[in-house]
């Protein structure tokens, strides 16, 4: 098992920590709202293949008042018309900066994205996806586990750490 890398250099955790703080009361000043932040989140964690990070931001992103649906729906959000102009900007956003080197298509939606957001809301947008397809890489290079919850959300087993 290789260390986590939060827990093997806190002060790295603490500084990215701060740094991500930062980012979402930018965001939020910007006019991004959480639940635009949160479809980011979700959408780049599914791309990036992060279970921990799927699995934390899809509950937070439900608990912001996404729609379970469009929450499963995800995947396929080019694909339906359940979501709103700026949830749509929102999602190109998350690709493109997930997805990288940028393609033609990518510029284009990104494009399309800053004339549908405003610049400050699609600089906010770029700003959180960086900063989840950051995160998404520590979970995934340290290993963390996904515990499994019951239906009320509460973890069933511990940590491997005990914790």
């Amino acid at each position: 098992m290789r260390p986590y890398l939060d827990k093997a250099s806190p002060e790295a955790w603490k500084a990215i920590s701060a740094y991500s703080a930062t980012v979402g009361k930018e965001a939020q000043r910007l006019g991004l709202t959480e639940q635009e932040s949160e479809f980011i989140k979700v959408r780049a964690s599914q791309l990036n293949a992060c279970a921990f990070c799927l699995d934390l931001h899809t509950r937070e992103a439900k608990a912001s008042g996404i729609t379970p649906q469009k929450v499963d729906m995800l995947p396929a959000w080019r694909e339906s018309s359940l979501y709103t102009e700026r949830e749509r900007a929102v999602l190109a956003v998350a690709e493109a900066a997930t997805r990288m080197p940028l393609t033609e298509e990518h510029k284009a939606d990104l494009s399309g994205a800053q004339s549908v957001l405003g610049d400050d809301a699609f600089v906010a947008a770029q700003w959180v996806a960086l900063t989840i397809n950051a995160f998404n890489r520590i979970s995934i290079l340290s290993e963390h586990p996904v515990r499994a919850r019951d239906a009320q959300g509460n973890h069933l087993l511990r940590r491997p750490d005990g914790a």
